[in-house]
């Protein structure tokens, strides 16, 4: 749903800059323009002097800044990999079923960071409802393996949630960071 609204509105907001792009330069290589254009040529300006004096130069820079800030936090937006809601089950009845994704992620964190050496662990799910894939952040205390931790994250939390979910396979990409040591004071 979300991305349908999301290409609608990006279509809408694509036809209506080619528009007034297209508009722009009819007027600038001074070809014909219809009567109701508020360019006529290539020496009209987009804000008459009442209109400039009407309105103001703060006001019609605030709006711009509004704008550009808003397009801005979209674009941001889209950049972000979405969380995945639902994870699609084959429970092997020819019905499926449907598991939620935030309670996937939560098993999966509260597995990964109960492993001796973790001290928080993150999890989140992207990709498809078919095909998820995770993305697993783990703090680490500072006497833990790194090695080990992975060995025990994949033959654990991993191996069950893709068990659990009846799901053959689910690529995952960990990141290990490491806890600083803070030492302990004597009094």
């Amino acid at each position: 749903m979300l991305r349908a609204v999301n290409r609608v509105l990006l279509g809408l907001v694509g036809a209506a800059l080619l528009c007034a792009g297209g508009a722009v330069l009819a007027a600038g290589l001074d070809l014909e323009v219809p009567s109701w254009s508020p360019w006529r040529g290539p020496d009209a300006v987009l804000l008459s002097e009442a209109a400039r004096k009407r309105w103001g130069w703060p006001v019609v820079i605030t709006a711009l800044a509004v704008l550009v800030l808003l397009v801005l936090w979209w674009l941001l937006a889209q950049l972000r990999r979405p969380r995945l809601a639902e994870v699609l089950i084959d429970s092997r009845d020819g019905e499926g079923a449907v598991l939620r994704g935030r309670a996937l992620e939560g098993a999966m964190e509260s597995e990964a960071g109960a492993l001796d050496g973790v001290s928080r662990a993150r999890v989140r799910l992207t990709g498809r409802r078919t095909a998820p894939s995770a993305r697993v952040s783990l703090l680490l205390e500072p006497y833990a393996s790194p090695d080990e931790t992975l060995s025990r994250l994949r033959d654990g939390a991993l191996r069950h949630a893709r068990e659990s979910a009846g799901l053959l396979d689910l690529p995952t990409e960990a990141q290990l960071r490491a806890a600083k040591h803070q030492p302990r004071r004597v009094s």
